[in-house]
């Protein structure tokens, strides 16, 4: 479906051009003043809107306030002279997402900024869906995210979840492996039953021991009366072993003979006991090179990668950057009783070119921080890192040394987007047309132009 355009624009010329260049891209909506707008505005749902600033009956900068009084996401572009741009800029600061001065000059970069103002309105609209889908669906953990690379993930697990065969979740610290194996509990046929949950490297080997396994009364010093272990209290749900890279030897040698049958004993006791659970297990560093290393048994191995899924680090699915900072920033908002927001363009430049060592945790926290520190209103890139604490951020950071001209900046911003966007696509222009939302032609002509493609 096409994404819907409101032009709000008093000049024939300015009209007549933005249809020709979007007729294809878009469903626009003209209107020539403030009252035709209002109408227009009211009767429909649209994912952009195009304003003038200078209107026969109203002032441009004042209509998207009040429009974004009834829609606070509401995603708009002012349409301005250069006589005008102190006041644009001054909107841009309300949450406006960009402006344009006319008469205009580069085509490609209008279209280019219109492109990146829809895929802005889709992250949002994306949030808004999830949580309505979150809220029908009892508390479903939220793995958000659209790019191929999640797309992936989900998809298998959907086709693992309802399958009682044992999970192992692989990939970077941050990257949500505990809320895949939520998330496969809740689409399980187990999800009815306990979910249960033990991270590995951060027990000494006895504690763990005694956790999985339970102990009976005056197994050892302490043990003043019997108690289940976790083997038990899965008993017809999912136990998540997080880190299970972390075990120690003798512990895995007892993982495997509980795998073979379900079967153990509590510690201190010689009644075996048996228990039906499905295993998932996650570890942030790669398990077969440990067991090449020969710090992991390689039947273990085996036997708990029947199915491994790979949860990419989000340097792998920048797609997704924007949209989960918004869900961020709503969740503390709420959390905190604030009303910080929207993003502005530059804060997510910033976010986009960040590599996010930390993967989702670290963005998550990035947006805590920037939530509790701030009163309210826009977050603008230095609300996100404060210049005087280095942070994964800084190197994201534009330079303020030596400030570029709007039209260099603007400039750079494209090259680097289009850089990073076809490394993202594994060089190809099809799949960043895509990933990006803009035509393939016209990525391919503005690739070209930067020499990131060569040939057709």
């Amino acid at each position: 479906m096409l994404p819907k355009i409101l032009v709000v624009d008093d000049d024939r010329h300015t009209r007549t051009l933005l249809e020709r260049l979007l007729a294809n891209s878009a469903k626009l909506s003209m209107a020539t003043d403030g009252a035709e707008a209002r109408r227009l505005f009211a009767d429909d749902d649209f994912h952009l809107v195009l304003m003038d600033q200078c209107l026969p009956d109203a002032n441009g900068i004042d209509l998207l306030r009040e429009f974004r009084v009834r829609r606070p996401r509401l995603v708009a572009i002012l349409m301005t002279g250069f006589a005008d741009v102190r006041d644009a800029v001054a909107a841009v600061r309300e949450g406006l997402f960009d402006y344009l001065t006319k008469p205009f000059e580069d085509l490609e970069a209008l279209e280019a900024v219109i492109g990146k103002a829809l895929e802005l309105d889709r992250a949002y609209r994306e949030i808004d869906g999830l949580r309505a889908q979150l809220a029908s669906e009892s508390g479903q953990p939220a793995l958000i995210g659209q790019s191929l690379a999640m797309e992936r993930v989900l998809g298998q697990i959907r086709q693992v979840a309802g399958l009682d065969t044992t999970v192992l979740l692989e990939g970077e610290s941050g990257t949500g492996k505990d809320l895949a194996a939520k998330l496969i509990h809740t689409l399980s046929t187990r999800a009815d039953k306990p979910f249960l949950e033990v991270n590995c490297g951060g027990l000494p080997e006895t504690l763990l021991e005694s956790l999985l396994f339970g102990y009976e009364k005056g197994a050892f010093t302490g043990a003043g009366q019997a108690n289940a272990g976790y083997f038990e209290k899965a008993h017809g749900g999912n136990l998540f072993l997080d880190e299970i890279a972390d075990m120690s030897p003798k512990l895995q040698s007892s993982l495997l003979r509980v795998l073979q049958d379900h079967s153990f004993t509590r510690i201190g006791s010689t009644h075996l006991r048996k228990a039906d659970f499905r295993l998932i297990c996650a570890t942030n560093r790669p398990l077969l090179a440990e067991v090449k290393a020969g710090r992991f048994r390689e039947d273990l191995y085996y036997r708990i990668a029947v199915v491994a899924v790979r949860m990419p680090p989000l340097r792998e699915r920048a797609g997704d950057i924007v949209p989960l900072a918004m869900h961020f920033l709503d969740h503390y908002n709420n959390k905190f009783g604030k009303a910080c927001g929207p993003l502005t363009p530059a804060a997510v430049q910033v976010l986009e070119a960040c590599r996010w060592e930390g993967n989702v945790r670290q963005l998550q926290h990035c947006i805590e921080r920037a939530v509790a520190l701030h009163v309210g209103g826009p977050l603008d890139h230095t609300h996100l890192c404060p210049l005087d604490e280095p942070t994964g951020l800084a190197a994201a950071m534009p330079d303020t040394s030596a400030p570029l001209g709007y039209q260099e900046a603007r400039a750079a911003f494209e090259r680097d987007y289009l850089r990073r966007l076809f490394d993202q696509a594994g060089g190809n222009v099809s799949e960043a047309a895509r990933l990006s939302g803009i035509p393939r032609q016209n990525l391919y002509v503005r690739m070209k132009r930067w020499g990131i493609v060569t040939e057709k």
